[in-house]
């Protein structure tokens, strides 16, 4: 099975090396796992003039699977926008088709008081949120500046993006996230899809609920709620565990995944994968580079190694593989290591490579 392994910028090389540690003792124990480096982001612009080089493209498309580090510095951030570190991730999504972002939201028990909200409200979290990855104003043309061509501020400079999804788009989604609802029910879930938009304003989220509600009509054993995006953004606070799964547009899914990641202790513990059709997957965490922290050893590789995780689940078929170090990282956290990202105030901390030690001395 061949990894295109992207470390990228930032942190990404340090939590990329402790996800390979663990990869490489499944290695040991006889899973058959091959990597291949390639740079990217704001490092592939440095060397090669380019976030996303052809050579790293071509790789990651030949791959089984990609791991993905982070990209993103603010010394980049006056080049042209499509210079810039985060295109890579961006091309990469596009390119390999890409089309389905699943971000699964766990609180671990031993993390409750590490989260943003009281124990007793988040408890027991497991939500799933599906993103839509390759629509919506993200990739939607036209885009640009222009003179204002009418209005109250016609002939003034105004900056303009379009949202837009066609059905087939808003119809794959909806599949993955039924099908995703099915498979959780059989695990003890509610088999319950929240559909997230703002319908009542955009004729692009009337559309995503239309189309949503048709699809639903092949899923009689799951239930669909639709909900507002102001709305969902209150309900993740005020009582997240009554969602299970969440399936939104590009726009909606970026903010969204992000706040429930606070729900869980820190942005650090959530893992990501990046699915297309066929089972190709990228997978990252869910936090940027963080390049204020980046080689002082301080970063929480766990996103990464339950990012690895999802790899061998979804993209490997290694399901025995994905759930070792499912349960390394339960066992771990159980002992009391914790990076400073969810260890209590006056509680010491451990650094990345320890964690990653820690990890790989659970797997046995």
């Amino acid at each position: 099975m061949n990894i295109a392994v992207l470390p990228g910028d930032g942190i990404g090389p340090e939590i990329i090396e402790q996800a390979v540690r663990v990869l490489e003792r499944l290695r040991a124990k006889g899973l058959q796992l091959e990597f291949a480096y390639a740079d990217v982001g704001g490092t592939a612009y440095e060397r090669h003039g380019h976030p996303l080089p052809a050579a790293t493209l071509e790789l990651a498309s030949r791959a089984d699977a990609v791991l993905f580090g982070s990209v993103g510095d603010p010394r980049f951030d006056t080049l042209e926008r499509a210079l810039r570190p985060e295109q890579a991730i961006l091309g990469l999504r596009k390119n390999l088709g890409l089309f389905a972002n699943l971000r699964p939201a766990i609180l671990y028990p031993e993390l409750a008081q590490a989260s943003s909200l009281k124990a007793e409200v988040v408890s027991g979290l497991d939500i799933l949120i599906v993103r839509e990855l390759t629509g919506d104003i993200y990739f939607g043309q036209p885009r640009g500046r222009r003179s204002a061509p009418d209005g109250a501020f016609a002939g003034a400079d105004e900056g303009f993006d379009t949202m837009r999804y066609s059905r087939p788009e808003i119809e794959r989604i909806a599949h993955l996230a039924f099908q995703s609802a099915r498979k959780r029910k059989a695990a003890g879930h509610a088999g319950r899809v929240t559909s997230v938009d703002k319908a009542n304003v955009l004729e692009t989220s009337q559309f995503w609920r239309d189309v949503v509600t048709e699809v639903h009509a092949g899923y009689a054993d799951i239930e669909l709620e639709h909900m507002y995006v102001d709305n969902a953004a209150m309900q993740l606070v005020r009582a997240p565990k009554k969602f299970d799964v969440v399936v939104t547009g590009n726009l909606f899914g970026d903010i969204l995944s992000d706040e429930a990641s606070m729900l869980t202790g820190s942005i650090g513990m959530l893992p990501s994968a990046s699915l297309g059709e066929g089972g190709r997957g990228l997978y990252e965490p869910s936090h940027g580079s963080a390049p204020d922290i980046a080689g002082r050893g301080l970063a929480n590789p766990l996103a990464t190694i339950l990012s690895a995780a999802m790899m061998l689940r979804y993209s490997l078929g290694q399901a025995q593989a994905a759930q070792d170090i499912e349960q390394a990282v339960r066992q771990v956290l159980r002992q009391g290591l914790r990076t400073a990202d969810i260890a209590e105030p006056s509680a010491s901390s451990v650094g990345t490579a320890q964690m990653g030690d820690a990890v790989v001395a659970a797997l046995g």
